[in-house]
């Protein structure tokens, strides 16, 4: 296993600190797909459960893989009772699940694990006919130069972690490679849609979110300590606090009639 293996970790502290989806991206999907109690769903990547709620309130049943084993065991307590909600702990590219039979697959910040070439395949098997995949993101940036609380904390990163390459934040462009993937394994009907928000974020609570990250988190154990302890003082500097900047990208498609 690779950096996906660390957020299985510290799991409570994952639950905490990672933030859930606007409502908003949860009322498309259900707009594009139609589901109710009758429906059966599948999540890729249940994690603490954070996506999973929604879906539960509109009555389908729910299966959910995780390969994490802390991760499978901290959902299951915390949907203790839940019936129409059942955890397999495995790989989802590896559990045996039976074809053409849910009507819809969703995974939130997870599909990018599995492997490109093979993902999708799997799950256009996996669904119906007419079924829809639901796949959607966060993605947190932190690197707007107009921002007084972003400069002080890209000076940090540009000591311990300097990029060659310029950081942008998410845009539309960046919609076209999850759409052509969709596209070339035979989905139809694909849509994608952008979702923006801002967090505020204490000094701690901001090194307690970096340490849900995997490239944080296997950064060596020096490093990340030194890492961390300037962040603090850069973010205590600027007052406290920073503002993380999120895109939240979704995309619906369908399997072919």
């Amino acid at each position: 296993m690779g950096l996906e293996s660390t957020f299985n970790e510290d799991v409570l502290n994952y639950d905490r600190s990672r933030p859930c989806y606007p409502a908003s991206v949860y009322a498309d999907i259900f707009a594009y797909t139609g589901i109710d109690e009758t429906s059966k769903a599948l999540e890729i990547g249940i994690g603490t459960g954070q996506a999973t709620p929604p879906f539960l309130r509109k009555g389908c049943a729910v299966t959910a893989i995780e390969l994490g084993n802390k991760l499978a065991v901290f959902s299951r307590e915390k949907f203790a009772g839940c019936l129409s909600l059942q955890i397999i702990e495995s790989d989802f590219m590896q559990c045996a699940l039976p074809e053409s039979h849910y009507d819809l697959i969703y995974s939130a910040t997870a599909f990018h694990w599995l492997p490109p070439k093979q993902r999708c395949k799997r799950v256009y098997d996996l669904l119906k006919v007419g079924g829809a995949v639901a796949l959607f993101w966060n993605h947190p940036f932190t690197s707007r130069t107009d921002d007084p609380t972003n400069t002080a904390s890209k000076q940090v990163y540009d000591r311990y972690r300097p990029c060659e390459q310029p950081i942008t934040e998410f845009s539309e462009k960046d919609c076209a490679k999850t759409i052509a993937e969709l596209r070339e394994n035979g989905f139809t009907d694909i849509q994608s849609k952008l979702y923006h928000r801002v967090r505020k974020l204490s000094t701690e609570d901001y090194i307690r979110l970096l340490n849900t990250y995997s490239d944080h988190r296997a950064l060596p154990l020096q490093t990340k300590a030194d890492f961390e302890k300037s962040m603090r003082r850069a973010i205590d500097g600027a007052g406290g606090f920073i503002n993380i900047y999120d895109t939240i990208d979704l995309y619906l498609a369908r399997k072919a009639e």
